[in-house]
């Protein structure tokens, strides 16, 4: 067989031959080797196009090795099946190249992609390092600013607060200075209050107008500025090169709460500057989270600075507050004491005028009884009425008293409204006739026969209207009329400040007392419910004194829950008292009336007490002796006695009465009453004891009766007074006179 082998052009060297067929029997161990490890690559692939690529690269490779193991044989004379086996491996292995080629054609794009992705991931870490640069820097910029606060939150002391946030600052940003300025009191300047490095005299001033300044107090931003301006000149001139500067400005909310030298009082919004300079001579920029940090704090400063200022505002409020109550306790303490004095000083008074006001009166009373001239006893009358006017006079000055300290109540009470009128209609009548005035008495219908309420406080009132309406008559009529008041004419326009609260279990009275006397002028009629005033057109004819009359009577009003007012068309043409006060309806009296008990007239009384045994106790020797000649005058035989130890000794079943003075000073009432109880076991026995007293407290009424004694008696006492007394109390065995 021939060999169709290609004859080289230079003999082959038989070490060269060697040598080529050792490298093609490494070859195509090498090649054989190769896809062994790519059968593993195929196992782990998942992919198909990738998993056939490389079935195909393999294949490839395998070729490639045949076809060098095969070319072994070629070196030595071979037979005509190595060439054909020869020729079949590399054409195989040619036509696997160009199906691996082919392949590698529609995957290049895939290997494109997966470029880019990788490119792309490139890019995302790149940006997701920088965004965990930024946290990082936050989160650092989070701890300074956490640390800041907390230490200028640690005091609410401003100065403190301003000192610790330049030292914080310098610290942690590492500044060759930081300053604060503030304005000044005018609100014109800034001047220089706190440093770090104090390099600077602190007191130093610019204008507040300066463009730096406007452009900083713009912003909440921290604002890169000159080192040059007036403000950043924190350090002595030198030959260096100045750091860069930043201003912030700081809010203060209440500039009045922050006086530093001549802060303003008041301002609208006003700011502080900050400014923070950075080493001299370095390359040190301010960076953007250093900036944040910067603005961040000054906000927190402007925070730390408004709650320092509540405080101080609380304090300063607390402290005020205290002063006040310090004040005002004792502002009370010294009128309860004025209170208490000016209550002494009454009682002590009540009952020392009452003392010799008792014997003018009583005096008075028996010597009218005598034997007298016309003129003499047109002066005792005089005498009488100037004493009952003063009498008058003593009771409304106490009662006023009691009314303007809140200690007079009303003693409520059921009471016959209709034997109330006809009591005062029985009291004024011999007055009017004396002055020929005509009295007439009109009473509603549908009024109450009987009422809850104080009736003495409501008899005082009508009795002072009515008083005043016979002062000021001198002729023509007097009319009173009483009605219960209609829910719907309540209101009245003409009194806006009466607000009656109509109710099932009230009722409300009105009172008018109509007169044809002087009259008064509209403007003059708000005078007359004043202590002590009088109108003064009626005052020269009507010499009967101001008093306080219908000043009391508008208080006594006011305690009822009513109003009272004047109407007048003016002088000459009379006038109308009216005054409406608040009633209790018994309970069950609603619809039947309580049978009426009249009074029993006094001519029907016992007139005379001959033989009636009383002793007397009265450590004033005149008041005794005028008690006395009221008794004797009366029938009575009268035994005075002026100590508590005496009376003890000559009371006896044969005396009927003692009268006793309870206001004299070393005397205990109490322990002689409950003496004289045991001293007479039988009640039958045993004297009425009735209290003389000149105190119209309601607590001595109270105590009276506590202690068991029968009667209290208010001085002054005539001799009609007297009779009625006795009268009474030997009848009902008990009498206390309302207070």
């Amino acid at each position: 067989m021939e060999c169709n082998c290609i004859e080289p052009q230079w003999p082959p060297d038989d070490l060269l031959m060697k040598y080529q067929y050792i490298s093609d029997f490494f070859i195509a161990l090498a090649y054989f080797s190769i896809p062994l490890e790519l059968i593993y690559f195929v196992k782990k692939s998942a992919v198909f196009p990738y998993r056939w690529v490389l079935v195909q690269f393999g294949a490839f490779i395998v070729l490639c090795g045949a076809t060098h193991l095969i070319n072994l044989w070629t070196f030595t004379p071979h037979s005509r099946t190595v060439a054909s086996v020869m020729t079949t491996a590399k054409v195989l292995t040619a036509l696997v190249s160009c199906v691996t080629a082919l392949m590698l054609v529609h995957i290049i794009p895939d290997l494109l992609s997966v470029k880019t992705r990788e490119l792309f991931l490139k890019n995302k870490a790149a940006e997701l390092d920088r965004e965990m640069g930024l946290i990082r820097t936050q989160e650092e910029i989070g701890r300074h600013v956490r640390m800041l606060t907390h230490e200028i939150r640690s005091t609410l002391d401003r100065h403190t607060i301003l000192r610790t946030t330049l030292v914080e600052l310098g610290r942690t940003l590492s500044l060759e200075e930081c300053a604060l300025w503030m304005p000044t009191r005018t609100g014109l300047e800034l001047q220089l209050s706190y440093t770090l490095r104090q390099q600077n005299p602190v007191g130093y001033t610019v204008p507040i107008h300066l463009p730096v300044i406007n452009q900083v107090f713009s912003t909440n931003c921290a604002v890169k500025i000159s080192p040059n301006c007036p403000v950043a000149r924190l350090r002595p001139a030198g030959k260096y090169v100045s750091g860069e500067v930043v201003a912030v400005r700081v809010p203060l909310l209440h500039l009045s709460n922050f006086h530093i030298n001549d802060w303003p009082e008041l301002s609208t919004k006003r700011y502080a500057l900050m400014v923070l300079m950075l080493p001299s001579d370095s390359a040190r920029q301010w960076h953007v989270h250093e900036l944040e940090l910067v603005e961040v704090v000054a906000d927190q400063v402007a925070v730390a600075l408004s709650h320092a200022a509540i405080l101080e505002e609380s304090m300063r409020a607390r402290n005020l507050l205290m002063e006040q109550n310090v004040a005002l306790d004792l502002a009370r303490r010294e009128a309860e004491t004025a209170i208490r004095a000016r209550n002494d000083f009454l009682a002590v008074m009540n009952h020392e005028m009452r003392t010799p006001m008792h014997a003018i009166i009583a005096l008075s009373s028996l010597l009218q009884e005598t034997e007298l001239t016309p003129e003499q006893r047109l002066m005792v009358e005089t005498i009488l009425k100037s004493s009952n006017l003063l009498a008058t006079l003593i009771n409304d000055v106490l009662d006023l008293s009691r009314l303007e300290d809140g200690s007079l109540q009303l003693d409520l009470e059921t009471f016959n409204l209709y034997s109330l009128f006809k009591e005062v209609l029985k009291l004024i009548k011999p007055i009017a006739s004396v002055k020929k005035l005509r009295v007439s008495l009109s009473l509603a219908p549908d009024l109450p026969e009987y009422a809850v309420g104080d009736e003495k406080r409501l008899m005082q009132t009508i009795l002072n209207v009515v008083g005043n309406a016979l002062k000021f008559s001198k002729e023509g009529s007097i009319s009173i009329t009483a009605f219960v008041v209609k829910p719907e004419t309540l209101r009245d326009s003409r009194t806006p400040e009466f607000l009656p609260v109509p109710s099932d279990n009230h009722f409300y009275l009105r009172v008018q007392v109509k007169d044809s006397g002087c009259g008064i002028s509209p403007q003059d009629i708000p005078k007359l419910f004043t202590k002590f005033a009088e109108n003064q057109s009626t005052a020269t004819r009507n010499p009967g004194g101001s008093g306080l009359g219908l000043a009391i009577c508008k208080r006594f009003v006011n305690l009822m829950e009513g109003h009272i007012w004047i109407e007048s068309e003016g002088l000459g043409k009379g006038c109308t008292a009216i005054f409406i006060v608040k009633l209790g309806i018994p309970e069950g009296m609603n619809d039947s009336k309580l049978p009426y008990m009249p009074k029993m007239p006094t001519n029907h009384r016992q007139t005379a007490f001959p033989g009636l045994k009383v002793l007397v106790m009265d450590e004033n020797g005149v008041s005794g002796a005028v008690t006395k000649e009221l008794l004797m005058h009366l029938g009575c035989d009268v035994t005075t006695v002026s100590s508590g130890d005496e009376c003890l000794q000559l009371v006896s079943h044969e005396h009927k009465v003692v009268f006793m003075d309870i206001c004299v000073p070393g005397i205990d009432c109490h322990r002689i009453t409950s003496r004289i109880y045991e001293k007479f076991a039988k009640r039958n026995e045993r004297p009425l004891i009735v209290a003389l007293t000149g105190n119209t407290d309601k607590s001595t009424k109270e105590n009276c009766m506590r202690i068991g004694m029968d009667g209290l008696v208010l001085k002054p006492v005539s001799l009609d007074k007297m009779r009625s007394v006795l009268s009474d109390l030997l009848e009902h065995r008990v009498l206390f006179e309302a207070i």
